[in-house]
């Protein structure tokens, strides 16, 4: 198994990344004002139960608390998510 690189954030595609084993792993947003709405979570089958997905939320959150913006999880797995990490409840939107 190949370790896995770091997340990056493609501002232009409004989408933070990883890439393993030459797969992109990706988590979409709509940035809306001050809110980000993360509508979309994709890991390939082939990478899955490796915490990739994990990884890439946390990272939208980290960014979300460095630029002082509120988070609407849309996405099924990121609304599972932070039901899981209580220390982002306060970005959470509403």
């Amino acid at each position: 198994m190949t370790e896995a690189g770091a997340v990056t954030h493609n501002a232009q595609a409004s989408r933070f990344e990883l890439t393993v084993e030459g797969w992109l792993c990706r988590v979409d947003y709509r940035q809306e004002g001050g809110v980000m709405d993360v509508y979309h979570t994709e890991v390939p089958p082939a990478l899955e139960g490796r915490g990739l997905a994990s990884r890439l939320v946390a990272a939208v959150f980290e960014y979300a608390r460095a630029h002082s913006f509120k988070v609407r999880p849309s996405c099924s797995y990121v609304r599972t998510w932070t039901r899981r990490h209580a220390d982002v409840a306060d970005l959470l939107e509403g």
